[in-house]
């Protein structure tokens, strides 16, 4: 069964058992996942419907995610922790549709191995390293966490 379907029947499970919360979150999820087809078959020129590959919706809710760690900054900042807090709830809904995490003591060593493999010293070669990451931890970890180890390792 694809991950679609995965939330499409997490979906009618969340309303079936009247959790509107749930069912929301992963409705909005769903629409997201549906634009991003429909600009699939917009930019192959695909002729019927298009279909995203398990990767391509996991890269869907992951960026759903990183839209609502932005938004709970943005409402810490002007003091509507209510609204931070929903954000949070929603984070922790769409995370089990991820891979698991890689913890971070795996991904230190991962991005010191990509530092090596690239030969990279300092902060202007960082590109180099993310492009030999990437591949590796793609929907693993959070690019910006990765992104700020890899700052710190190359900033010694």
């Amino acid at each position: 069964m694809s991950l679609k379907q995965q939330i499409q029947n997490a979906v009618n499970e969340a309303m079936k058992a009247g959790d509107s919360f749930v069912s929301g979150t992963l409705r909005m999820a769903l629409a997201s996942v549906i634009l991003k087809e429909k600009e699939k078959k917009f930019k192959e020129k695909i002729e019927g419907d298009a279909k995203l590959t398990d990767e391509e919706v996991i890269d869907t809710i992951s960026s759903e995610i990183k839209k609502r760690k932005d938004a709970i900054v943005l409402y810490e900042k002007g003091n509507r922790p209510e609204l931070a807090e929903k954000e949070a709830k929603e984070i922790e809904v769409l995370k089990k549709y991820l891979p698991e995490q890689i913890p971070e003591e795996e991904l230190k060593k991962l991005i010191e191995e990509a530092i090596a493999k690239t030969r990279a010293k300092e902060i202007k070669e960082m590109g180099k390293v993310m492009a030999d990451l990437n591949p590796k931890i793609k929907g693993k970890a959070d690019s910006g966490e990765v992104s700020k180890i890899v700052k710190e390792l190359l900033s010694k």
